[in-house]
């Protein structure tokens, strides 16, 4: 397995334990009456988000916001692996990204501005730097 593609994988994990880490106290806040229904905002008073307190909600929007950058993170690990394009640099923007998810959840729980769109910009340069190295 090429290091991009084990980074992706650990990055893979770690969408798992930010899951964990919002959805169990989410779960434990809201009941078992809100988190098993079709939560229509109607019924509910607004979105999930909504109804979770500060520091749970933004938990739930750094998982939302992995999900997106993990969009283009795996676009870009798949086709450095596909086109053969491994580098020590590649390997090393994958592995930036990877830290700069992790340093984005305790970043964004905390609220630490500007810090957190500072870390979010490390991991997005990383996914743009790989991108465009295999277009070289």
């Amino acid at each position: 397995m090429t290091p991009e593609l084990t980074v992706l994988t650990l990055a893979a994990l770690l969408q798992v334990l930010q899951f964990v880490l919002m959805s169990v106290p989410a779960n434990l806040e809201l009941g078992p009456g809100k988190t098993t229904s079709p939560r229509d905002r109607s019924k509910l008073g607004g979105t999930l988000e909504d109804q979770l307190s500060e520091k749970i909600a933004r938990l739930y929007r750094a998982l939302n916001n992995h999900f997106e950058g993990l969009i283009l993170f795996t676009i870009a690990c798949v086709v450095i692996t596909l086109s053969n394009q491994s580098t020590g640099f590649t390997a090393a923007c994958a592995w930036t990204y990877l830290i700069a998810r992790i340093f984005y959840v305790p970043a964004y729980y905390l609220g630490l501005r500007p810090w957190r769109s500072l870390i979010w910009m490390v991991g997005f340069g990383a996914t743009a730097l790989m991108l465009l190295s295999a277009l070289l």
